[in-house]
């Protein structure tokens, strides 16, 4: 299902979330299950599948990696089953750097200083990374689109990072 004509959008990673999330309200008052109370068990379970469709497609568009790898799978790339690893050496070097720096947290005398700097650096690279996704996506080529993929591959990278060191941190505050 194409998320983005569901809720009336031109497929692009960049959208208006307030506009989406008016639409969404919309949608969701359009196909409640209530309003279909006293109709067949056929419009009721078609409503509760439409309501799905709109909860899962509200998901997907409103979180900027979901989004995107929606866009990918519309554009014939398909992230779901993913086994494709990345290539670039710089961010595995990177990537390398990161776990070195987060075990060395486990050992530190001041771990809050360096997981602050760490969350800085994610969040640096995070916006380095969506904002080059941006741009790939909209060329809307083959290839801009296995390269945007390798984005996202990065993007996910990240945030099983960021996963980390919130937790990392929170151990250190038990």
């Amino acid at each position: 299902m194409n998320y983005f004509n569901l809720f009336n959008f031109t497929p692009s990673f960049d959208i208006d979330t307030g506009l989406l999330a008016e639409r969404y309200r919309e949608l969701q008052k359009a196909v409640h299950p209530d309003k279909f109370a006293n109709d067949s068990e056929q419009q009721k379970l078609l409503a509760v599948q439409r309501t799905a469709q709109v909860n899962d497609g509200y998901h997907t568009l409103k979180q900027p990696l979901r989004r995107a790898e929606h866009l990918l799978s519309l554009g014939g790339v398909d992230l779901s089953h993913e086994t494709t690893t990345i290539k670039d050496t710089v961010f595995l070097m990177q990537q390398m750097d990161w776990r070195e720096a987060l075990e060395d947290i486990k050992h530190s005398k001041q771990p809050q200083e360096q997981i602050d700097e760490l969350y800085d650096s994610f969040s640096a690279h995070e916006k380095l990374l969506f904002s080059q996704l941006s741009h790939l996506l909209q060329t809307q080529d083959e290839v801009a689109y296995l390269k945007a993929a390798d984005q996202v591959r990065k993007l996910k990278f990240m945030a099983k990072l960021q996963q980390e060191l919130t937790n990392i941190e929170d151990a250190l505050l038990d």
